[in-house]
């Protein structure tokens, strides 16, 4: 499909909003799309592993449709958290009201945070803002500061919160990662404000999150309140499922008491799979990214050298909830 691929990411409004409007298992459909149709699909569709040369990278750098692409979903996320909050009113039955809150929070994920996460990588002050944006969607906010100023300078290292140890179950991953990435960043937005109280990036982040919050409570109520809370912390254990995945059991060499060795393609797991790469705009293409982290999306490269995921990034999200058989199937693929 070329480029028409990455259009695949707006299926999932377009099924959030059906869910919406459903009831019963039809509440349910970006839950089914994401961890049933997709890991299905992946088996049956081989895992491409090409690499554009030089000339296609900067055709796709110079063609604006993937820029667009990225900033067009964004207002799909920031109004479909209104529409959510408008459905969960009035009565409804506990499978509905769960499959609503489930299917903003696979939004929250996929577009909320891992949108938000390809934007906050680029440079120019719009991609940045509309990444914020997002994040404050899903309740979020500080990734933007520790995922760029923390886990990319200290992944594959103790000190990272978001790399998963090798044997370390994902459920206490969950709470290690979303505790510590927490104080993590914290201690980063002190640091880039030199002490001024004003400065510090997650003081502003707070006070919105809180606003937002309380906008809602008083607007939607507390059915509308843990609705929407609901479906951030569902964003929040997609967001550290994919992190559990992408480091698990890699890490980096100390070359001295206080610095460790580069960080090179072998510290990522990496998926050619073609169905996750495209509605997660090339996340899993996650060593490369890590490599070199400022690389768009569309010029990601596969390195054969990275330790390969045996099926795509959902599929390896389902088979993290059994431990054991995450392990037999991940630690004889973890590069010496």
């Amino acid at each position: 499909m070329g480029k028409l691929k990455y259009l695949f990411v707006f299926t999932l409004p377009a099924l959030a909003y059906i869910s919406f409007h459903s009831t019963g298992w039809m509440a349910y459909l970006p839950v089914i799309e994401a961890f049933v149709f997709i890991p299905v699909m992946e088996l049956f569709f081989a895992p491409n592993a090409n690499n554009l040369d030089e000339s296609e990278k900067q055709d796709r750098l110079a063609d604006g449709f993937y820029k667009f692409t990225l900033r067009a979903i964004v207002p799909f996320q920031l109004i479909w958290g209104y529409f959510m909050l408008e459905s969960v009113q009035g009565e409804l039955d506990t499978t509905t009201y769960v499959g609503r809150i489930l299917s903003y929070g696979i939004m929250c994920g996929v577009i909320g945070i891992n949108v938000a996460h390809e934007l906050g990588h680029k440079v120019n002050k719009l991609d940045q803002f509309l990444a914020k944006a997002l994040l404050t969607s899903s309740l979020y906010t500080h990734f933007f500061l520790e995922h760029n100023y923390g886990h990319h300078k200290n992944v594959g290292t103790p000190q990272d919160p978001s790399s998963a140890r090798r044997g370390e179950w994902v459920y206490t991953f969950w709470l290690r990662s979303i505790i510590f990435s927490y104080l993590s960043a914290w201690k980063i937005g002190t640091k880039r404000s030199k002490g001024n109280l004003l400065a510090n990036e997650m003081i502003w982040y707070t006070a919105v999150q809180v606003l937002l919050l309380t906008l809602i409570h008083q607007t939607f109520g507390t059915t509308g309140f843990i609705a929407f809370l609901g479906s951030a912390i569902t964003g929040w254990i997609l967001l550290e499922t994919v992190q559990y995945i992408e480091h698990y059991g890699l890490a980096r060499t100390k070359v001295s008491d206080n610095r460790f060795e580069t960080v090179n393609p072998t510290h990522s797991w990496n998926s050619n799979h073609q169905w996750g790469r495209a509605i997660l705009f090339e996340l899993s293409r996650h060593s490369d990214h890590h490599y070199l982290p400022h690389k768009d999306y569309v010029t990601l490269d596969h390195h054969e050298e990275s330790p390969q995921l045996p099926t795509g990034y959902p599929g390896m999200m389902l088979l993290s909830l059994i431990p054991p058989l995450y392990f037999k199937l991940v630690h004889k693929r973890i590069p010496q």
